[in-house]
């Protein structure tokens, strides 16, 4: 039984229509029953309790076939950046950490070629200036070789000056941060201060033994024309280090054992959903000790990206600390669907991964699934259309 269905509760019991939670299911299931997608698992929370969790489809675990059930675990990708980003919303609130401590002032050699005015605060909202920053598989798992690879990142602007999503690099940095001002590496502390008091199953770096549950992962279908793109107003997406074969790289142990601070968390949809309820509710669903206070989850919601716009989409960024926060204007490209309030809050991944919170509902979400379409604007209205179910499901 997944960590998960401990904390589960029947819909109405937590204020969430059965009918309409049945047809966020449908939507969320139509294209694995199409045949387009090999699987996938959502999970809807509300009040700490989980209300309803669905699961479908088959998958491979190592090559090897086998149905998708609900301890199925998923690789979530950028869903991650709000996990990486919790740990760090701890030493905030410790005041083991500050937003406008310079990055080079913590990490010795980080200043090199330029990085040397580089906040921590902008390392959160995608403003430090190096989102194109490589950072080799063999170094995921060699600290050394990571710190190298700091001190060599040059700029691609000045920071601070634009927003422009860093896929990967600036996680990095948050999980140096986390393991020089506490002592322990992202995966421990994550397990330590989130998941265990959380009693949740949530994966910052996956333990060996649990490699026969992870879905292999996989791409489907084909890529969207340009006629096709220009038709539905899609526009060009730039290229970067999330690459079909980056994204399957993640079928590797190694690397799933890495963990990779802003893409390699694994875990179940409902174990995610739950994540969410916690940034909620504070004591939902442990009975410990507070693990964010309500100010540091009020700083870290908070939009801090001013005017700066996405360079793709050309709407407004509005992050929050290493969170997307919905509003109004762009809420659809942002990964929120229609509805719900502009206080929404969450983070997307690779694949069509969807996972928020709601604090005016109280609904939680989290969406997965092993395949990656390639048609990005069919993926995009799915997440929409899933979203936007989810953000109605009150009695």
């Amino acid at each position: 039984m997944p960590a998960s269905h401990h904390f589960a509760a029947s819909p109405a019991e937590v204020g969430v229509d059965p009918r309409k939670l049945e047809a966020l299911f449908a939507r969320a299931e139509r294209e694995v029953r199409e045949g387009l997608l090999p699987s996938m698992q959502v999970a809807v929370a509300r009040g700490g309790k989980l209300a309803g969790m669905r699961t479908l489809g088959r998958v491979t675990h190592g090559g090897r076939p086998a149905e998708a059930g609900d301890r199925t675990l998923y690789v979530i990708f950028s869903c991650t950046k709000a996990v990486t980003s919790a740990a760090g919303w701890i030493l905030l609130q410790e005041g083991k950490l500050g937003l406008s401590e310079r990055v080079a002032d913590v990490i010795p050699g980080f200043g090199a070629n330029g990085k040397d005015a580089v906040t921590v605060e902008q390392l959160f909202t995608h403003t430090a200036g190096f989102p194109r920053a490589p950072l080799p598989v063999t170094a995921f798992a060699d600290r050394a070789a990571r710190l190298e690879r700091f001190a060599r990142w040059r700029l691609n602007w000045e920071p601070g000056s634009r927003f422009e999503y860093h896929p990967t690099s600036s996680m990095w940095v948050i999980a140096e941060l986390v393991e020089r001002r506490t002592g322990l590496a992202l995966r421990d502390f994550v397990r330590a201060r989130i998941t265990e008091p959380l009693g949740i199953e949530l994966h910052v770096g996956l333990p060996a033994e649990h490699h026969p549950r992870v879905a292999d992962i996989v791409h489907v279908g084909e890529s969207i024309t340009p006629e096709e793109a220009a038709r539905v107003g899609w526009p060009t997406l730039p290229e970067t280090e999330v690459t079909e074969e980056a994204l399957q790289a993640f079928n590797h142990p190694l690397v799933r054992e890495a963990g990779v601070p802003g893409g390699g968390g694994i875990t179940t949809a409902g174990d995610l959903a739950l994540f969410y309820q916690a940034l909620l509710h504070d004591l939902a669903p442990h009975d410990g000790p507070r693990i964010w206070q309500p100010e540091a989850l009020r700083a870290a919601f908070e939009p801090r990206t001013g005017d700066l716009a996405d360079p793709v989409f050309g709407v407004p960024a509005n992050r929050g600390l290493g969170v997307v926060v919905a509003g109004g204007e762009g809420r659809t490209v942002r990964g929120f669907g229609h509805g719900g309030s502009p206080r929404a809050f969450g983070h997307n991944g690779a694949g069509g991964q969807i996972a928020w919170a709601d604090p005016e509902s109280g609904i939680s979400l989290a969406w997965c699934t092993n395949g990656h379409d390639r048609n990005f604007w069919r993926e995009a209205r799915r997440s929409v259309g899933i979203s936007s179910r989810a953000a109605d499901l009150l009695l």
